[in-house]
């Protein structure tokens, strides 16, 4: 498993994410969701190097989490102009 390459699809890094909070926090928890999947299934499997990286991008998307988590969403008005 390459540096560069993503662990899971939902989890890259290079995609951009959505301009509206709504939609941002729908991908990060994606994210995370294929994240954890991903590490229950290299825990089956006892690949320690794939397992420490995937442990690594969680923190990444739980910190995103945390700061989307504390922003407040922009007025209906506002949404509908980015949607």
């Amino acid at each position: 498993m390459s540096a560069s390459r993503p662990v899971t699809f939902a989890a890259d890094r290079r995609s951009a994410l959505p301009a509206t909070l709504e939609r941002r926090l729908d991908h990060i928890e994606h994210a995370r969701a294929s994240l954890a999947a991903e590490v229950r299934r290299l825990e089956r499997i006892g690949f320690e190097d794939p397992l420490r990286r995937c442990h690594e991008e969680r923190r990444y998307w739980d910190f995103l989490a945390a700061v989307h988590g504390m922003a407040v969403p922009a007025p209906a008005a506002v949404r509908d102009l980015l949607a």
